[in-house]
């Protein structure tokens, strides 16, 4: 039988009782401590991890008090409190060891034991010790996640008056419980917003989730969204919450919603209306409290038009609906994002870059952004990597100046022509990433891939 990685402190003043339960456990735990003086036990926690602690109620000859065996119980409980303590005491000290169960104890152990009893014990102490580990554990990261959330939200940066504009509807409806939608060519700060409005919202405090339904599996979309019970299909090992539950007081943000199939549009459609979802496999209904934000990159109203996206679910997401300017809409934005990327990047990779040439700046503000705000901010990236400058150069930005127009019958450089077909796909589809690829006879990945190849 192999050993059970866990460290079990046994402390009792009987050196039979300390030798007796080491025989007793050594055989199913890696490691084993035994004290005699209960004066040593700070020392045994602060050296190892302790999973479980068999304490001892009384140490003084002529004392049956357990006050001694109190007075250690409240000491580990404060410095190790996700250690399991299990007491030992004679059967005339049962209601004692129940007074101490009311303070923090875990269980008891009535002297002499068998074998079988004080293993059984000992092996749940160890299983509810790592559970209260991995709870800490849990919440320690769910908290370092929040403050990191609140704390890098990327700024909403611009000037222009339609920058403005965006910004000052979102001070108006970031208040309300209003559903919105915000629409925008991909780059443009759609998920940015969406997080802003949650920011400023009343739900603040609750969950921001965000769900990707541009990439999430037909197969999976119930499942994830609504939720399943144990036993609900094969792998439904266990109840679990969907993304309506999980944003419960908060905001859920659906994004790339244009790409919803029309069957899955009507199930999202019943659930907002009701705002009620049904957990796979089980029958009963559960409110949903969440504040509903959904983006698309794709022409929703065109859609709604040719019958591929509902108008009822239109009309339910976007009470109030934000369009968020292309970059080459808002020329007089470039120069503030290109600053704001650039001292964030030079932190990043602690390169001292003090700005950008007036030549690459111009550079810039003549290109035609197709990746927008994400765009820019990669290329930024790579600048500042690859320079060996204080100044960004336009050598270091790596893109055209100016729009590319090949006549495809005329250019017979591969490498040109492939560029030239991603850009008139994208164009085409209004920057629509799913119905580009599959125009071009690609999947999403690949495309994405030829994207950053060429630098789009």
């Amino acid at each position: 039988m192999r050993k059970k990685e866990a460290t079990i402190l046994i402390v009792d003043d009987d050196d039979d009782i300390l030798f007796s339960a080491r025989i007793s456990l050594k055989k199913y735990f890696s490691k084993i401590i035994t004290e005699n003086n209960p004066q040593n036990i700070n020392s045994h926690l602060t050296k190892n991890t302790i999973d479980v602690v068999l304490l001892d109620m009384n140490y003084r000859i002529g004392f049956e008090d357990g006050k001694e065996g109190l007075y250690w119980l409240k000491n580990i409980k404060e410095i190790s409190p996700e250690t399991t303590i299990l007491l030992m005491t004679a059967f005339g000290s049962v209601n004692l060891a129940v007074d101490a169960i009311k303070k923090g104890a875990t269980d008891f152990i009535l002297k002499p034991w068998t074998t079988e009893k004080l293993y059984t014990s000992v092996n749940a102490g160890v299983e509810l010790s790592r559970s209260k580990r991995k709870n800490t554990q849990l919440e320690t990261i769910q908290e370092h996640q929040d403050k990191e959330f609140h704390q890098k939200t990327e700024h909403i940066i611009g000037n222009s008056t339609a920058m403005q504009s965006a910004m000052n509807l979102v001070k108006k409806v970031a208040p309300t419980d209003a559903n919105v939608l915000i629409l925008g060519e991909n780059g443009t700060g759609k998920y940015v917003f969406a997080k802003e409005i949650h920011l400023q919202s009343n739900r603040k405090n609750y969950p921001f989730i965000h769900v990707d339904l541009g990439s999430l599996n037909e197969n999976l979309f119930e499942s994830e969204l609504f939720g399943y019970v144990k036993g609900a299909f094969t792998d439904a090992h266990k109840d679990t919450l969907g993304r309506f539950e999980l944003a419960k007081g908060g905001t859920i943000f659906l994004d790339e919603i244009g790409n919803l199939p029309l069957h899955l549009q009507s199930k999202l459609l019943t659930v907002i209306q009701n705002r009620k979802v049904t957990r796979l496999g089980e029958g009963k209904e559960t409110e949903i409290d969440a504040r509903i934000i959904c983006a698309t990159n794709a022409p929703i109203h065109k859609m709604v038009e040719e019958e591929t996206f509902r108008q009822d679910l239109l009309f339910r997401i976007n009470t109030i609906e934000l369009n968020l300017p292309p970059l080459r809409e808002r020329t007089n934005d470039i120069k503030l994002l290109a600053t704001h990327f650039l001292e964030k990047l030079t932190q990043k990779y602690r390169k001292k870059i003090t700005n950008f040439t007036s030549e690459a700046l111009k550079a810039m503000e003549k290109y035609h952004w197709p990746g927008n705000i994400r765009e820019i901010e990669h290329i930024v990236e790579r600048a500042v990597i690859i320079t060996d400058n204080d100044e960004i150069e336009v050598s270091d930005l790596h893109f055209s100046a100016k729009k590319i127009d090949v006549n495809l019958g005329e250019s017979l450089n591969l490498e040109e022509t492939e560029k030239v077909l991603i850009q008139q796909a994208i164009t085409k589809h209004q920057g629509n990433i799913s119905k580009a690829a599959k125009d071009l006879g690609l999947t999403r990945a690949a495309l994405y891939r030829r994207l950053e190849k060429h630098q789009l």
